[in-house]
């Protein structure tokens, strides 16, 4: 029997994006104090879930202090980098964009996670890891980055389907936040951070990205 010649592509691919800033080692320490210090309540969000886990207001790209202005600068520049790398647009084209951001600060306690959420009105989404607990012994997605499955697909599943390669298998996908790593991610994809089953805090940088060009009037606000 002959075979058939075939040609198999991803036709709903995901992008998914991961960074390391080289000037970590020094930016995390003095960042990881600067956020510790601004933990107070007048500092959250809204209400919060508690004592567990602290988001900050989205005014990070206010601050004036230079590690913040410094690792936003590298935040941008990474998301842009992924950006323009599936990008159709000429460089030029692309170069003339320009980015709009919105970026806050997480503090994630033992025993406290971030509810799963997305952020419309926006393109891209970066995560920063600053300080991290040890992994778990006993729960291995103790803090990971979880992206939720965004395919509709039946629950009929043959053993062909259980068991194919990324990026065509189905399910959840997991990240493990590294300090001085960061995820890039379309900012409409559903995550969340899994429950810290482990001693320290997991301090996260997050902003939301998009760009517009000289006819983004039309872009809706935040």
């Amino acid at each position: 029997m002959s075979t058939p010649a075939v040609h198999v592509v991803p036709i709903f691919a995901t992008p998914f994006g991961v960074a390391t800033l080289p000037e970590a080692s020094k930016l995390n320490p003095v960042l990881a104090a600067l956020f510790s210090e601004r933990a107070p309540p007048h500092w959250r969000t809204g209400s919060g879930p508690g004592a567990l886990m602290f988001r900050s207001r989205e005014d990070l790209g206010e601050w004036p202090e230079q590690p913040v202005r410094a690792l936003l600068r590298e935040i941008l520049g990474a998301v842009r980098a992924v950006a323009a790398s599936i990008s159709e647009l000429t460089e030029e084209d692309f170069a003339a964009l320009g980015a709009e951001a919105r970026a806050w600060f997480t503090l994630v306690r033992p025993n406290g996670c971030v509810r799963a959420q997305s952020y419309p009105n926006t393109s891209w989404l970066a995560v920063y890891c600053v300080t991290a607990p040890e992994p778990s012994q006993a729960r291995i997605d103790s803090g990971v980055l979880r992206l939720h499955e965004s395919r509709l697909s039946t629950m009929f599943q043959d053993p062909t389907q259980g068991g194919v390669r990324l990026p065509y298998r189905s399910g959840h996908c997991t990240w493990r936040p590294v300090p001085g790593e960061m995820a890039i991610f379309p900012a409409g994809l559903t995550h969340e951070i899994a429950l810290v089953r482990a001693r320290g805090t997991l301090t996260l940088v997050s902003a939301g990205v998009r760009f517009v060009g000289a006819s983004g009037a039309w872009m809706p606000p935040w």
